[in-house]
């Protein structure tokens, strides 16, 4: 029998491009699922494309267009709770959670009680509330399969080795767009240039944060919970060319690092067929044509998002539901032009130094600080 696959957010660029890792495993998978936030002629090309039995949709006024468009009479569900529903509802191998913030939380939440695979590209779940969902994985026998590329490379590498072993990671980031301005350049960048990432296809939201290299500092939190390290154990290297997906420091000193093309399909497919590996149709690495791999130390004072980063990871509680929606309502701002570029780690640091911190929170704590962060930057930049 095939394995079913939903995917949560197919119409964003991890969705895009997890369609069309399973479009080339159709011997082995089948969708059973889509669920999108909003975006209703999207989801109906690709429902009609690939002719899934389920749909979600968030926004409910979206449903009666998405009806309209479908070429065929799948399960609807809509409105709020939707997404939950669908996982709730269909029975899958594997569950894609690739909503971008806090949208995809209660549904991967769920997936996870379920006791399902799980292709993490939702960042933002381990961030807010890893401290929740690890546990319980290991309650429900659930698998967390990383899907960030960063993340994916360091499970490829301690995958079959203990974790005793793991003296510390190294995250590589691609520095953004930015990371040769100076200071006084930075506080001049406008939307389009935050928006134009020299190596990675991204939406705009994950793009900004690779700008503010805030998206290494919630991958900081991530890397945290997934492997159980202590924050010293989590470093940082720039390496422009994005070639070198992350790297392992072992005891005796060996360091291993994960190699590629920055091509989303491969992490994806990794984490569906894992522990297997399939031909994959991303580009291939040709290693002719490397003339040279550059790693060095990132810039803290001008990226002051990743000293967050550590410092969430090092915290716990609810700071890191404060970090994501702080960021978040941050990075609306600057795309609607109210506040600067440099403001959005600003108004994140500034949340985070005010909020009631909880160290053991419930899922209500952290619903409840992520709204206080949001309505704080919002109170914030009235002033």
């Amino acid at each position: 029998m095939k394995k079913r696959a939903i995917i949560l957010g197919s119409t964003g660029s991890v969705g895009h491009r997890a369609l069309e890792v399973l479009g080339g495993l159709q011997d082995e998978w089948e969708l059973a699922g889509l669920a999108v936030g909003s975006r209703d002629r999207q989801l109906a090309e690709q429902a009609n494309r690939f002719r899934p039995g389920s749909l979600a949709i968030a926004r409910a006024d979206s449903a009666s267009d998405l009806e309209a468009a479908l070429a065929y009479s799948p399960t609807m569900h809509h409105g709020p709770g939707a997404l939950l529903e669908l996982v709730d509802s269909v029975p899958c191998d594997c569950v894609v959670s690739a909503v971008v913030g806090l949208g995809g939380l209660a549904a991967t939440l769920r997936a996870v009680e379920l006791g399902r695979r799980i292709a993490l590209a939702n960042k933002e779940v381990l961030v807010i509330a890893g401290s929740l969902l690890m546990p319980l994985a290991e309650r429900a026998g659930a698998e967390i399969i990383p899907v960030d590329s960063e993340h994916s490379a360091i499970f490829q590498v301690i995958h079959g080795e203990r974790a005793v072993d793991v003296e510390r990671i190294y995250l590589t980031a691609s520095g953004g767009p930015f990371r040769t301005w100076s200071e006084e350049a930075m506080g001049d960048i406008t939307v389009e240039d935050a928006l134009r990432h020299p190596t990675w296809d991204m939406g705009p939201k994950i793009t900004v944060d690779s700008a503010t290299m805030m998206n290494k500092a919630l991958e900081i939190v991530e890397a945290r919970w997934l492997f159980d390290l202590r924050p010293e154990q989590i470093e940082v290297v720039v390496h422009p060319e994005s070639i070198i997906h992350s790297l392992v420091e072992f005891c005796d000193g060996s360091l291993i690092a994960q190699l590629g093309t920055p091509d989303m399909r491969t992490p994806i497919q990794y984490a569906l067929t894992f522990p297997q590996r399939r031909p994959c149709p991303s580009d291939r690495l040709n290693l002719s044509e490397i003339r040279r791999l550059n790693l060095h130390p990132p810039d803290t004072r001008r990226f002051p998002a990743l000293r967050l980063g550590h410092e969430v990871a090092r915290r716990g509680g609810t700071a890191g539901a404060v970090l994501n929606a702080a960021n978040e309502a941050a990075v609306e701002l600057f795309s609607q032009g109210v506040i600067s570029f440099l403001d959005i780690a600003r108004q994140t640091e500034r949340a985070l130094a005010q909020h009631d911190f909880k160290k053991s929170p419930t899922l209500e704590d952290l619903l409840a600080a992520d709204r206080w962060a949001r309505q704080e930057v919002a109170r914030c930049t009235a002033c």
